[in-house]
């Protein structure tokens, strides 16, 4: 208890000292990440990146009686001379045009489909339809838009009141990155039963991505019938207040007094046990990874798990330059491995053979966690209880895979459950711009049972080669 009663008030005292000196802190938020680090005696203050001031510390006593002098960290606002110059439009003007044009966008899940018309309504359904019956739609509107235009208001409350427009931009914490959104309260949805007939509602949340067409992040609710829809938007990036940056990490430096150990002395134990909980992880060496075409991946954006807490990460990333042909001959060959993932976790698929996930790390190497390891008898076993293939209904009537399901058992075994992990990968058909791209998501819906998501235009060229186990299979 001592660790974590000295960090509370490390961080406590942060926030009294950042709102003594003239900026008033949020509550305890984790949108501003700090770190403490013990030093020792002999420690010069860093003279770049954050600012720190000698006479700006506390003295923290642990329950051990053991005393630390730790420097503060003076947290920068964030407020850069370009934003300060900023003259051109509103976040809202800048929206405008998605809404004049009343443009949808979609979000294709196992079973629920997304649609969220801006300005307009959001919607979540399913369809059936079987052989010779009409098509049957199972649909709940998440909120609709009142009566008059959506970014009005705000607008105009910045134009007569200069003083508004200057009030802090709401942030998110994505993977560790502070990201600013614009958002937009959408309500008189469909009435939800479970809080009394009250109407769904939900906060749409715009943010600046220079790559992306409007897409949905997520959908989440985020409690009864209340929702929150992370959509990303090219047109915000011209405000640079709704840039993206990386946050920085705040260090609190914690030097120990005469007669103090360099740690207090329960962390030290406590790193101890979390060093042995680690223990059936695999820690791999770099020179050890035998994958060879790493380079080819680069990525195009960081800041993009939100909304829920089983959503772990997402990332976009480009991936080979090799033709269309070939690329699908190695993927399919489990030779070619997607690779995805933002944050503390990165992720590498490789078709056929394994889902890792891994850390790297400069001093400790790659910490690897194998989530699942393919056998085809086990899928077989799998897809004849689960449905291995998803169709989409063209409009003649006609369909077209939209989706492969894959399982892959026996990963390392989860100190939670004492099983093994396992994961569910869901291919996805997703088209975009670039056609080798690739979007890697994970979700945990039980512990250390997994979903990874795979979109790529590279898989529209495959899935309608699904065999009734969903297994690919080279286009002829």
């Amino acid at each position: 208890a001592a660790p974590r009663a000295l960090l509370c008030g490390l961080l406590a005292a942060v926030a009294v000292a950042e709102a003594e000196g003239g900026r008033a802190l949020p509550q305890l938020s984790d949108d501003i990440p700090f770190r403490v680090n013990w030093p020792g005696t002999e420690f010069s203050l860093p003279t770049t990146g954050v600012l720190y001031k000698e006479d700006n510390y506390i003295i923290m006593t642990t329950v051990d009686k053991e005393k630390y002098k730790c420097i503060l960290p003076l947290v920068a606002s964030g407020s850069e001379e370009e934003e300060k110059d900023y003259k051109g439009p509103a976040p809202g003007e800048l929206l405008e045009p998605l809404f004049k044009q009343s443009s949808c966008s979609y979000r294709i899940e196992s079973y629920w489909t997304y649609e969220v018309c801006h300005g307009k309504h959001i919607r979540q359904y399913h369809e059936e339809k079987e052989t010779g019956q009409k098509i049957n739609i199972q649909e709940y509107y998440l909120g609709n838009m009142m009566m008059r235009n959506p970014l009005s208001d705000p607008d105009q409350e910045e134009k007569e009141n200069p003083k508004e427009s200057a009030k802090e931009i709401p942030t998110k914490n994505i993977e560790g990155q502070m990201t600013p959104y614009y958002p937009v309260e959408m309500g008189n949805g469909t009435p939800c039963s479970l809080r009394q007939n009250l109407p769904r509602s939900s906060t749409v949340m715009y943010i600046c991505h220079p790559e992306a067409k409007h897409e949905i992040l997520s959908v989440a609710e985020v409690t009864t019938c209340e929702y929150e829809v992370v959509i990303l938007t090219p047109l915000l990036c011209n405000h640079p207040k709704y840039r993206f940056r990386a946050s920085p990490v705040n260090d609190i430096f914690c030097q120990s007094l005469p007669g103090s150990p360099l740690k207090p002395h329960n962390l030290e134990q406590l790193e101890k046990q979390q060093e042995m909980m680690k223990m059936p992880f695999r820690r791999v060496k770099e020179e050890e990874m035998h994958s060879t075409k790493e380079e080819k991946f680069s990525a195009i954006h960081k800041p993009v798990a939100v909304g829920s807490h089983q959503l772990l990460t997402v990332g976009t990333t480009h991936i080979s330059k090799l033709t269309d042909d070939q690329l699908i001959k190695e993927f399919l060959s489990g030779s070619y491995c997607f690779h995805g993932g933002v944050g503390w976790w990165k992720y590498e698929f490789c078709y056929g053979k394994y889902v890792h996930q891994y850390h790297e790390d400069k001093e400790s190497g790659k910490t690897s966690v194998v989530v699942g390891t393919w056998s085809r008898e086990e899928h077989i076993e799998w897809s004849q209880k689960n449905a291995a293939r998803t169709y989409y209904l063209r409009e003649d009537g006609t369909r077209t895979v939209r989706m492969v399901s894959h399982f892959y058992g026996n990963g390392d075994v989860c100190d939670l459950t004492d099983k093994p992990r396992q994961v569910t990968v869901k291919l996805k058909c997703k088209e975009s711009d670039s056609p080798h791209a690739v979007t890697i998501y994970m979700l945990e819906p039980h512990s250390c049972q997994y979903i990874l998501g795979v979109e790529s235009p590279v898989i529209c060229k495959i899935l309608d080669t699904a065999d009734e186990h969903g297994l690919l299979s080279v286009p002829s």
